[in-house]
């Protein structure tokens, strides 16, 4: 699977056909969009080609991306990332994502759950991942600088924020530039931060939603990569409208780390193209 982003000009799509036959290999789908605002271009295109590692693809293409100014990713199908799941106390994306993991649904190697609170440690073991308890207590830099260690010695290479609520410092947050990924309980940017269901009542919405993004070091602001929104009424008080959107977090959540696992999300700027 390749991912390309460059300056829109011609030549590009045929560029990029010609370097797979190059490789005696086959297209099996092509994506592609134009922004006209940035006169940026961006494809999504998944072949196959025999013999061939993605490390070995990546080199090769580095001529034909230099020749467009391109910024590209290459994945080989099936990429199960290292994954990390980061939680607090609501366990409800917790365990949408172990039991999606778990039955194969989702191609993700958990490798751990880290949470500040022991409340799902008994739920993660039985299923068989490893739990890690890093309690803040009376040090947030301790604790920030433990999580930090934790991950590298874990190698991780995707972080998700399963309802997580503490702020990671930038130097986590860039750590994983693009490869941590957070649900919000609102549909950003509406009612950013900490309880945005009762600032939704309050405000009289009447549809709630929810938001999986990527980590940037600016709260809650980072490029959107899924939403949703149920409707509700006057009727509903800030716990119906927690009860309802938590049903919702979990497929939004589920849908963004899909999309992340199948390669099907390009960055440009603080927005995303998120292929079909």
């Amino acid at each position: 699977m390749l991912l390309v982003s460059c300056p829109d000009r011609p030549g590009i799509v045929a560029a990029v056909a010609n370097f797979v036959a190059g490789l005696r290999g086959n297209i099996i789908t092509a994506e592609q969009h134009t922004d006209d605002t940035t006169n940026t271009f961006h494809q999504r295109v998944v072949f196959s080609a025999e013999a061939l590692t993605a490390a070995e693809i990546d080199a090769s293409f580095s001529v034909v991306a230099e020749e467009f100014d391109m910024k590209y990713a290459v994945r080989e199908p099936g990429w199960r990332p290292r994954t990390a799941i980061l939680v607090s106390r609501q366990t409800h994306c917790l365990a949408d994502l172990l039991s999606r993991a778990f039955s194969g649904e989702l191609p993700v190697d958990v490798v751990a759950v880290i949470s500040d609170y022991t409340d799902c440690q008994e739920f993660v073991v039985k299923l068989g991942y490893e739990f890690i308890y890093l309690p803040v207590e009376q040090d947030r830099a301790a604790q920030e600088a433990r999580l930090l260690a934790t991950l590298k010695e874990l190698d991780v290479e995707l972080v998700v924020l399963a309802r997580y609520m503490r702020v990671l410092p930038a130097e986590i947050v860039n750590t994983w530039r693009e490869q941590m990924i957070n649900i919000h309980h609102s549909f950003l940017p509406a009612f950013v931060g900490a309880n945005p269901y009762r600032q939704a009542h309050e405000r009289g919405v009447k549809v709630i939603g929810a938001t999986a993004h990527y980590v940037t070091e600016e709260l809650d602001a980072g490029p959107i990569i899924e939403q949703d929104v149920v409707h509700v009424s006057h009727r509903d008080n800030p716990d119906v409208l927690a009860r309802r959107g938590r049903d919702l977090e979990t497929l939004v959540l589920a849908r963004a780390v899909r999309a992340h696992l199948e390669h099907r999300i390009l960055v440009s700027g603080n927005h995303t193209i998120v292929f079909s």
